[in-house]
């Protein structure tokens, strides 16, 4: 559990506490005593959820574009600037 809380802490995940430590393995062992961590108890089921909430992400991003490519095609028709 340590050496993954020290990997989301290298990747910029939001703590939850100030440290005394520099490293990023001694922070990760700071939280997990102060009970801030827990083990997920559906590790799997975590990870499925994570894989949605990216895919719903990029769905939304990608129909976001869509839909401000077709409203510069609209303007570009209609003679419009943007």
């Amino acid at each position: 559990m340590e050496a993954k809380r020290a990997h989301e802490l290298e990747a910029g995940a939001p703590t939850t506490q100030g440290f005394k430590s520099e490293k990023s393995t001694l922070r990760a062992l700071e939280e997990i005593e102060s009970g801030n961590v827990t083990i997920h108890p559906d590790p799997e089921g975590k990870r499925e959820a994570v894989r949605r909430r990216i895919e719903e992400e990029k769905r939304r991003k990608e129909e976001e574009e869509k839909k401000i490519k077709e409203q510069i095609a609209k303007e570009k028709e209609d003679g419009e600037k943007i």
